[in-house]
């Protein structure tokens, strides 16, 4: 088996006394794209914090290979849209990046046209893509992608699937990727771990649309969705999943840029 980059050992998360997730058990490898689902306040993004390393568990731990470099796209990404603001600036806000650096995260996504580009007149794919080049700028070992298609439309959807696969295969990064409101999951996911304040069941995705607690979460019908995908989808390799929940169990975690 490939490297364990991260990994959750019984991991417990509580807030005002009460337990956001309790005894999550999973890891994400090197080259593999590990995916969490689950309904409202399931606590994914909680689980993807706790494993970033930004919320200490009370019960448990986190176990990562050191030193791991991560990069982290974050669900929610907050732009004071009164300034004015280019790509390449946004790129650079946190973290000072020579602009060869800058270019060659933006080319990796496609996106190599756009440095002098006012945030502000992006489309909403063109600014996820940013975000995910953002999260590629210190050339990361580990991706964590919090509801990377957010405000992109369903073909938009694919295609930024298939470039978070194929930055995978070119990189041998390990990819966690927190799915909200998505219809398709992702055709290059390897592991889907399904969340409800625990880890209701995880492996391949053709395995977990078979688990009763799968259906019982998302009903029949997005497990027979599944199979329609399968067919349609064919020609990769690996399956689509589904899931039509959201995770409002966290918004203090927001990544603010002023």
């Amino acid at each position: 088996m490939a490297e364990i980059l991260v990994s959750a050992e019984n991991l417990g998360i509580r807030r005002n006394e009460r337990w956001l997730v309790r005894g999550v058990n999973l890891a994400v490898h090197a080259g593999e794209i590990v995916t969490l689902i689950g309904p409202n306040g399931g606590g994914k993004s909680t689980t993807a914090k706790a494993l970033l390393g930004l919320i200490p568990p009370q019960e448990g731990r986190r176990v990562v290979t050191d030193p791991l470099s991560i990069g982290y796209m974050p669900q929610r990404f907050s732009v004071d849209w009164t300034l004015p603001l280019t790509v390449e600036r946004l790129m650079t806000l946190t973290r000072r990046h020579p602009s060869h650096e800058v270019l060659a995260a933006l080319d990796a996504v496609g996106c190599v046209h756009l440095p002098d580009r006012a945030v502000q007149a992006l489309s909403g794919g063109e600014f996820q893509r940013v975000l995910l080049a953002r999260a590629l700028l210190r050339n990361p070992r580990l991706l964590v992608l919090d509801e990377p298609v957010q405000g992109v439309d369903f073909a938009g959807e694919i295609e930024m699937y298939d470039l978070i696969g194929r930055l995978r295969d070119q990189r041998g990064c390990g990819v966690l990727l927190i799915s909200h409101d998505l219809h398709v999951v992702m055709a290059q996911t390897d592991t889907v771990v399904c969340m409800d304040g625990h880890v209701c069941c995880s492996g391949p995705p053709n395995s977990v649309v078979e688990n009763a607690e799968y259906r019982r979460l998302f009903g029949a019908r997005a497990a027979s969705a599944l199979a329609v995908y399968q067919h349609d989808m064919g020609h990769h390799h690996h399956h689509h999943g589904h899931d039509h929940g959201h995770d409002h169990s966290d918004h203090d975690g927001h990544d603010h840029a002023r």
